[in-house]
């Protein structure tokens, strides 16, 4: 049977098989796990499943590129694989989807049937070397040619650098006298045509998602008119809509990664025995682990949203509350999750062969790449302030219980939320704030599952840890001082000048 006539349930328990065999039984994945890169034919039996068929459109073979299907792809790769996982979310959602939605139809009737057929990669390069989160000032430029574009640049660490077949480059358009155009534009690229193949200066050394290649890469390509995608508006406002829908999807990869953590944790705990009893017996593993069960309510509860609200139909480009909540939030509870797996663990855990070990550095990076954390957390807050001050409102819960996003979710919280908010706050305390509201945000996602039938157990534990950490934030948001770094700190702070 086709994949793309597959039920759902058929098509994920085809693949799953496919990655019990080739990391469990062929193959070791702990083993694996320490080389750069799969060999040749791990990947061919992987990809012999059509994982990606879930992200091109039924006209062209695909399953239709539904939300729910490239998140259950997502998180059935990342419960045996996050690098896994995030090799197939740089191909949905930072190629594949934008191909979709603003792709020429000549370029996707070559492109999608490859994808489907073959062993294709796609990704997508924005950030260049001396601009990272400052994507608007990026210098890589594009003049138009008979026929076409000259694009010209560098563009560095981007997922499955030298492996992915093609890409989306992102681009300013040449003014002359050196100026460029504020906008941004895509392009698809072709490695297989010489005039379109984008050098690999050097791979880096990346500390852990050894799976993925990163390094730099030199530009300077001609592509066909039809290869340039087509905005709605401006490509300022295709560049968000592309960065929110992946930022939307990040829960996918989520899903599987911290129910693997939770699963490794259980039956580490139930098993490993202490004294007359086991793990689970100990009051503080039992907090670790429902932070972790919190964690994968919650991650739950975004999949759930996205699925209804990130298709490529729905333009995205204004979602940056929801976009941003998701994305920052899920990827701190993977960090937290498998930082607090690796805790229960104990020494064993301390392996880069033990999925723990091997955890922590491989979702660490997720809390930087497409937006570090502490950046969307930032916007977060000046998208709420921004409100109040539209309100004149001063205070925070009065807010929240108006804005749609939260105004479920927020009662929930009310005891903690009873304070002022100023609208010059420092930075930081503009991360503690959107830290709060992102926590929000999501509660709203898991109060609305509950209604669905999901069951109140873990609701009501989730609410609990996310009133706990809405409670410490609240707490550091409203404390009066804050600690200010000493540059020349040298001069009288020898310890051994205090010793005797």
């Amino acid at each position: 049977m086709e994949p793309e006539k597959e039920e759902l349930s058929v098509f994920i328990a085809r693949f799953n098989q496919a990655l019990k065999r080739v990391f469990h039984e062929q193959q070791d994945i702990n083993e694996l796990s320490h080389d750069r890169g799969l060999p040749p034919h791990v990947w061919r039996d992987i990809m012999d499943t059509h994982p990606l068929a879930v992200a091109v459109p039924s006209e062209y073979g695909g399953r239709g590129s539904v939300v729910k299907e490239c998140l259950s792809i997502l998180s059935a790769a990342s419960y045996e694989s996050l690098p896994l996982s995030l090799t197939f979310g740089i191909n949905i959602a930072l190629f594949l989807e934008p191909l979709a939605k603003y792709g020429d139809n000549k370029i996707k009737e070559k492109i999608f049937p490859e994808f489907l057929s073959g062993h294709r990669m796609g990704g997508l390069m924005i950030t260049e070397p001396a601009y990272g989160s400052d994507a608007l000032n990026m210098r890589t430029s594009y003049r138009s040619i008979d026929e076409g574009y000259a694009i010209q640049g560098r563009k560095h660490w981007q997922g499955l650098t030298g492996q992915a077949d093609y890409w989306l480059v992102a681009a300013r358009k040449e003014l002359g006298d050196g100026e460029l155009a504020r906008d941004v534009d895509f392009f698809v690229t072709n490695n297989a045509d010489a005039k379109q193949r984008i050098t690999v200066e050097k791979l880096y050394s990346n500390l852990g998602l050894y799976m993925i290649p990163y390094g730099m890469n030199l530009i300077d390509v001609e592509v066909p008119n039809y290869q340039r995608l087509q905005p709605e508006s401006t490509g300022i406002k295709m560049m968000l809509d592309i960065l929110h829908r992946s930022r939307l999807q990040f829960p996918g990869m989520g899903m599987g990664f911290i129910k693997r953590m939770l699963d490794e944790a259980l039956q580490h705990c139930t098993t490993r025995m202490v004294g007359t009893g086991n793990l689970l017996a100990l009051d503080s593993v039992q907090f670790q682990l429902s932070r972790i069960q919190t964690a994968f309510t919650i991650c739950s509860g975004m999949c759930a949203r996205s699925s209804a609200i990130s298709g490529i139909e729905h333009n995205l480009a204004t979602e940056g509350l929801e976009a941003n909540s998701m994305k920052a939030l899920v990827t701190d509870l993977m960090q937290e999750s498998a930082q607090l797996c690796l805790q229960v663990s104990g020494a064993n855990g301390y392996k880069i062969s033990h999925i723990a070990g091997r955890g922590i550095v491989d979702s660490r990076p997720f809390q930087i790449f497409e937006g570090s954390n502490e950046m969307l957390y930032t916007q977060i807050a000046e998208i709420v302030l921004k409100r109040m001050k539209r309100q004149k409102e001063s205070s925070l819960y009065q807010s929240l219980i108006t804005l749609p996003q939260t105004e479920r979710a927020a009662p929930y919280f009310r005891e903690h939320l009873q304070f002022t908010v100023s609208d010059n706050l420092v930075q930081r305390k503009l991360v503690d704030l959107g830290k709060i509201v992102a926590r929000i945000v999501n509660t709203q996602y898991v109060v609305d599952m509950q209604e669905k039938g999901f069951r109140n157990d873990l609701v009501e534990n989730c609410l609990y840890n996310m009133q706990l950490d809405v409670a410490q934030l609240a707490s550091n948001l409203t404390l009066g001082h804050h600690a200010e770094l000493v540059v020349a700190y040298e001069g009288e702070s020898n310890w051994l000048d205090f010793s005797l």
